[in-house]
């Protein structure tokens, strides 16, 4: 079945649009310590397909150990799955362009990995602050990038985004 693989920095809130997308309340642990995904976690959503909940990258709690042995996993996880049909790279629109983000998205373009830039935590930020923000981003990725991925903006709080990205997936799947 087809796979849609989420990950970005830790707390950007990955588990958090993984329940509102499904609207399931406590399908992926959510929590305000960096590092709660330690695990590949797969939820089937409706019988056809699945939601991938990846461990963050960036800032975590665990030791470094764990956390490059997360990195191995991962690394290993999208180089490997013949089903995975697109990832969603998580970005906090609050913040500049990260580099670990550019870095990350970076290593899925060289892969020849589909994937497609996911804003989260719109809710807390003015219309205006977003935008710009999302132009920083594109500004920094225009510096290598000759076409831009598609993005969403959401906020798990205000369920904005849900259908767009929801619809995505349902016209992915078609071509599964």
């Amino acid at each position: 079945m087809p796979e849609y693989a989420f990950i970005g920095r830790s707390n950007v809130g990955k588990s958090s649009l993984i329940n509102m997308l499904t609207g399931k309340k406590d399908l992926a642990k959510t929590s305000s310590t960096p590092g709660k995904t330690q695990l590949i976690n797969h939820f089937l959503i409706n019988q056809s397909w699945y939601i991938v909940d990846l461990p963050g990258y960036g800032f975590a709690k665990p030791n470094v150990k764990v956390v490059e042995s997360w990195k191995k996993f991962t690394l290993k996880y999208f180089l490997s799955r013949k089903n995975l049909m697109c990832t969603f790279v998580l970005i906090d629109i609050r913040l500049e362009p990260q580099k670990r983000d550019v870095e990350f998205m970076e290593f899925m373009a060289e892969n020849s990995l589909p994937f497609v830039m996911v804003f989260t935590k719109a809710d807390k930020l003015s219309t205006g602050a977003a935008k710009t923000n999302i132009e920083k981003y594109f500004k920094e990725m225009r510096k290598t990038w000759a076409e831009l991925p598609k993005y969403f903006i959401t906020s798990s709080e205000k369920k904005l985004g849900k259908d767009e990205i929801l619809d995505y997936i349902e016209d992915v799947n078609k071509l599964f």
